[in-house]
């Protein structure tokens, strides 16, 4: 029969040897330890660390030590979730020997593996965030590119919002009492509206020049009102 209990003590009398400066008790009865475990130095001096906590089961070997990541520093979330499985994966390959070391030195291994790797994250970091950065210089300079499901989306927005706009010009103008102004109306009651336009483009540095003959006075015109069979539209056409 398998003194359990026995192997259990063995083995943390070994542990405590090994990892003098980073095993810690924190539980006799049941046994509950931690080891923390710190990767070799990398890139700019920098290092990964990750804490685990080990408890003993009744059984254990025969059965996996309870565990987790304690604490950790400068690990991402995934590098947690990984570890977790690591440990996982080691101690059901170790069942029936004592595993505490073993386990250890796979989390040591993997993370100067991630210390390592950190460097190719920042640098496909800085990739992405300049691929990100110039995809938007290109919107910004070629702007939207038009479909005919944009520009039918905004043509209902242009819509609805000139509708809204009227709607609401015709309520103040009948608010006020104010009849509604025909251009007619508004060409009558300004007389420098007749030369706007031409004043217009000659602010703007066109020279407009007007020739007068085209336009007569009205009784110049022979138009013969009185006859009867007068046609207008018939005036120079190809039968006469």
């Amino acid at each position: 029969m398998t003194d359990h209990a026995e192997e259990q003590r063995n083995e943390l009398e070994a542990i405590e040897s090994i990892y003098p400066d980073s095993f810690t008790v924190l539980s006799e009865n049941p046994t509950v330890f931690t080891i923390t475990v710190t990767s070799d130095i990398g890139e700019h001096g920098k290092t990964v660390e990750a804490t685990l906590k080990f408890n003993y089961t009744e059984k254990y070997p025969d059965e996996p030590p309870l565990f987790e990541i304690y604490s950790q520093e400068n690990l991402e979330d995934r590098d947690v979730e990984e570890l977790l499985l690591l440990l996982e994966k080691e101690a059901e390959a170790n069942l029936g020997m004592v595993m505490i070391f073993t386990l250890v030195t796979a989390v040591q291994e993997r993370l100067n593996e991630i210390v390592d790797l950190m460097k190719n994250r920042r640098e496909e970091e800085k990739r992405q965030k300049e691929k990100e950065a110039e995809e938007a210089e290109k919107v910004a300079f070629h702007g939207t590119i038009v479909t005919i499901e944009n520009f039918l989306a905004w043509k209902a927005r242009f819509d609805l919002d000139m509708a809204e706009l009227r709607r609401k010009r015709q309520k103040e103008e009948e608010q006020s009492g104010k009849p509604k102004v025909t251009g007619k109306q508004l060409f009558e009651r300004d007389h420098n509206l007749d030369t706007s336009d031409i004043q217009f483009l000659e602010d703007a540095g066109n020279s407009v020049e007007v020739d007068e003959s085209l336009f007569q006075e009205i009784e110049d015109l022979d138009l013969e009102e009185d006859d009867p069979d007068f046609a207008p539209l018939e005036i120079g056409s190809d039968d006469d």
